[in-house]
């Protein structure tokens, strides 16, 4: 079986999202074809054709918010002691090609977000980070070339 990993936080989200998809944009959807029905041929009607194609479109993200929700291995951050990098660390890296620090709060793939600075544990530079302590220095294969990051600190 396949774990998808998220946050409390992560979990929340995604049921919140599913609530809405199930109660209100179905509905509205729902509303859509009914009243593009009405405009006659179905075969020509691009109305119809338009909402159908949402529907379809919000009917696959249910399913796949609820596929993640049976995945999903649900880990409370709050709980985790490791002097080494893993899901749910807060970390502070330094790229030493460029000098430039970088902190990141490590989560599952639907709640990375790398404004608020949050990174996917999926992520190339997560990857490579997996089990590493700080003061460990790793080299993180880029589409631009290698980079080496220096582990500055480790929540």
């Amino acid at each position: 079986m396949i774990h998808i990993l998220m946050t409390i936080k992560g979990e929340k989200k995604l049921r919140k999202k599913l609530k809405y998809l199930k109660n209100i944009k179905r509905s509205k959807i729902i509303s859509l074809i009914s009243k593009a029905r009405k405009f006659g041929d179905l075969k020509e009607n691009s109305e119809y054709n338009a909402a159908k194609e949402e529907q379809i479109i919000c009917e696959n993200k249910i399913k796949e918010i609820e596929y993640k929700i049976i995945n999903a291995k649900i880990i409370d951050i709050s709980k985790i002691k490791s002097k080494k990098i893993v899901f749910g660390s807060k970390i502070k890296l330094i790229n030493l090609n460029n000098k430039r620090t970088y902190k990141y709060n490590i989560v599952g793939d639907d709640e990375s977000n790398l404004k608020k600075k949050l990174i996917s544990i999926n992520s190339p530079l997560i990857k490579g980070l997996i089990g590493k302590k700080k003061n460990d220095i790793i080299l993180i294969n880029t589409p631009g070339g290698k980079v080496k990051y220096k582990i500055l600190n480790i929540k």
